[in-house]
């Protein structure tokens, strides 16, 4: 007898995921029974939460995703947080959590790890929670899954799966994957009139956001067909790249930069939200939109959501874009004098310690990948980092802003570009959530640099105190010897005190077979 078990692995692989992050439990283990036949490779984290940023970095950076196997109850709900983030940032993810038995449910017997209802609890953190209730079930459930990841906006799937559908006979159970849909296409004469309006547009403004990340090559051509400053988001960085005449060198959250988007007459926002933590991210309320809007995305509800447009159009980036070039001729609007005066007013408002310490990351090792956590750096990274290429920098900075989430995405990513560079990017407040995951990626040989900002404080929280004329409370924390603690663990450890010794740590890390634990004290960075 095969179980169902040992088919959804083998399904899985068929499906294309490559990894699996789980921490094996009672109800799990069936799980495991059919992995070692697969060519999937399973990583353990230390605790599911850091399993479930693991399997976000790893999407950020590949565009694909993971899995993630969970117990029910503790398993379940410890992993939510990262399906949260994953959730907001529109980042795939599969999530499979065994349950009791069928006849168990909703008894609320106090079985292990009993949930009234996981498949109900999980809805909050995921775009589909399904229990699968038979195995002959189970084609159709991965086909809706992966369905989601390849056609729609993405986000994570959360599959409950009772225990004795686990281990239920599985022989009859087609594994072939389904045939997934398409994405969907532009409407021609949406596109008609979106290319009327640009083409009549003075002093037309792109917007673009995550849902553009796979459409650079066409958003390049179409930025410079349409000669009109760009704004990124910070997980669409990269999509235009670094010293672009058009880009825009900060967040719209910028006065100049809003100054811009008030003043102009069209606005094209391509796969962006129009979101509080991109737009205002300082709180104000002080974003507007000044002209006629355009909006391209894939979600139908998005186009509803933050801005209103004058235009809607439900579609893929890629397949929308490629659409609108040929009704598009090219004009001269004066774009880069435009982005050029807004980027010369933004050099003022510029940090140039940050900016300097940023700089030295890309200049150690050129091409990484950088994941951001909440640390005075990463908030400005957000804002003002230029990726080198699309998915190379995430950060939970903004969006659903989890602590902790730097460390293992970096891990996450290194799995998914195991010859790029990666580097985390996190404070010592944010460390301590997830400094167990240190043990995984040493077991995992995972080299990935983890640069650690140390002002022993919630600095930014401080900030919101003071700014509330509070004296700050609970935001000055005990901070232990990061670098005994990384050697315990297996790991390289170093202190920097300079720029130049920043850079050849980082250099170094990539000769260990682990990560590097590099510790930046902010009184050592900061003039």
């Amino acid at each position: 007898m095969i179980t169902c078990g040992e088919v959804l692995v083998q399904a899985l692989e068929a499906y294309g995921i490559e990894v699996a992050f789980g921490i094996p439990g009672t109800h799990t283990i069936e799980l495991y029974r059919g992995l070692p036949k697969t060519g999937i490779r399973h990583v353990t984290p230390r605790h599911e939460q850091g399993g479930g940023f693991m399997a976000d970095g790893y999407a950020r950076v590949t565009g694909k995703p993971a899995a993630c196997f969970t117990v029910s109850g503790p398993g379940a709900l410890n992993i939510a947080t990262a399906m949260g983030q994953a959730l907001q940032d529109s980042v795939p993810m599969l999530v499979i959590s065994a349950d009791n038995a069928r006849a168990q449910l909703g008894l609320g017997q106090g079985r292990l790890h009993d949930t009234e209802n996981l498949a109900a609890a999980m809805t909050q953190c995921s775009v589909w929670s399904h229990t699968l209730m038979s195995p002959d079930q189970l084609p159709e459930v991965l086909a809706r899954a992966f369905s989601i990841f390849s056609s729609q906006r993405p986000g994570p799937v959360h599959l409950s799966i009772p225990i004795d559908v686990i281990t239920a006979a599985a022989d009859t159970v087609d594994i072939k994957p389904w045939s997934l849909p398409t994405r969907p296409a532009a409407n021609l004469d949406a596109l008609q009139r979106a290319a009327v309006l640009l083409q009549s547009a003075k002093r037309p403004v792109i917007a673009l956001g995550g849902g553009s990340a796979d459409a650079f090559t066409s958003i390049q051509e179409l930025v410079e067909r349409v000669d009109a400053p760009v704004t990124l988001t910070h997980n669409a960085k990269g999509v235009i790249p670094p010293g672009h005449p058009l880009l825009v060198a900060s967040s719209p959250s910028y006065k100049p930069v809003r100054d811009l988007y008030h003043d102009a007459d069209v606005v094209l926002g391509i796969g962006t939200e129009f979101s509080e933590t991109d737009y205002d991210f300082f709180f104000d309320g002080g974003f507007s939109l000044g002209g006629s809007l355009i909006r391209v995305d894939i979600d139908s509800a998005q186009l509803s959501r933050n801005a209103r447009p004058e235009l809607a159009i439900c579609a893929d980036a890629e397949l929308a874009i490629t659409a609108l070039l040929p009704l598009l001729q090219s004009t001269r609007r004066n774009g880069q004098e435009r982005t050029a005066a807004v980027n010369d007013q933004l050099k003022a408002l510029d940090s140039s310690d940050y900016q300097v310490f940023l700089d030295t990351l890309q200049r150690a090792l050129p091409g990484a990948a950088v994941m951001g956590d909440s640390t005075q750096p990463a908030y400005f990274a957000a804002a003002q980092y230029h990726a080198p290429q699309p998915r190379r920098f995430a950060s939970a900075a903004t969006g659903y802003g989890t602590l902790g989430y730097a460390l293992p995405a970096a891990f996450g990513a290194r799995l998914g570009l195991p010859e790029t560079p990666v580097i985390a990017l996190i404070g010592d407040g944010g460390l301590q959530f997830t400094i167990n995951e240190l043990s995984t990626a040493v077991e995992a040989e995972l080299s990935v640099a983890v640069v650690v900002w140390n002002n022993e404080r919630y600095e930014m929280i401080a900030q919101n105190f003071d700014a509330a004329g509070m004296k700050p409370i609970a935001c000055d924390i005990h901070t232990p010897d990061f670098l005994a603690i990384a050697q315990g663990y297996g790991c390289r450890a170093v202190q920097v005190t300079s720029l130049s010794e920043l850079e050849a740590a980082l250099v170094a890390s990539q000769d260990f077979a682990g990560p590097t634990v590099i510790e930046a004290r902010e009184e050592d960075f900061l003039q």
